[in-house]
């Protein structure tokens, strides 16, 4: 029954905290929430949304509330990106990261973080080639100490909710991971480094890639 499977999905999903993260082993909430209503998941993958959020969705399916799965991470207060101005590039690799579109700048030029809107999601982390985004508790000690749905609200997560939906319109999903798995093939080899050699390489990498789009571009 799709109808009654998609209109579940959606209860479910009302009940996530819509970081998009990834951290369950999805691409987003909304498809988190459709493989719970589908029998495909179980309801305690998402450590944004720690213990409490698992007792609400087991409130909602009538299902018993279960430990978190420690493969998708442990429960902890909710984090913020912050970015060295120092070493940015602009290149705005992370900008298509964010599933929120917390982050603000333009090519070439130092982008910085909205704080307000960073779900903490880490995504911006892995595409960055010069290593210049960093994670750093909340500047409010009390929400520092605060963890799940005690540091987040609902009305935060539909916040969160609709600006994914605008950043999927502008950037897709699926160009966000192809920047990371070219990212992933021009990495340096694992072998010892001092760390000034190792961004050094990353950054001409990232010029050369720029380079290489302009010189194709008609």
């Amino acid at each position: 029954m799709p109808v009654a499977t998609d209109a579940l999905a959606a209860q479910i999903d009302a009940l996530l905290p819509q970081t998009q993260c990834t951290r369950c082993g999805y691409p987003d909430c909304a498809a988190y929430a459709q493989a719970i209503a589908e029998d495909q998941a179980d309801i305690n993958r998402c450590p944004p949304g720690g213990a409490q959020g698992v007792e609400k969705l087991a409130h909602l399916l009538q299902r018993p509330a279960t430990a978190l799965d420690p493969s998708c991470g442990t429960e902890g207060s909710r984090e913020r990106a912050v970015i060295d101005p120092a070493l940015c590039i602009g290149c705005t690799l992370c900008i298509q990261a964010c599933p929120v579109d917390a982050i603000a700048g333009v090519s070439k030029r130092m982008h910085t973080v909205i704080e307000a809107w960073c779900t903490g999601c880490a995504l911006c982390l892995p595409p960055c080639p010069v290593d210049c985004i960093r994670m750093e508790a909340q500047a409010d000690p009390a929400l520092a100490a605060r963890t799940g749905w005690n540091a987040w609200s609902p009305a935060q997560a539909d916040e969160a909710r609709q600006r994914y939906a605008r950043h999927l319109e502008r950037h897709p999903r699926q160009l966000a991971q192809a920047a990371v798995a070219e990212l992933a093939q021009t990495q340096p080899p694992a072998a010892p480094a001092p760390a000034a050699d190792r961004k050094a390489a990353l950054l001409q990498a990232a010029l050369e890639r720029a380079r290489q789009r302009q010189r194709n571009t008609p």
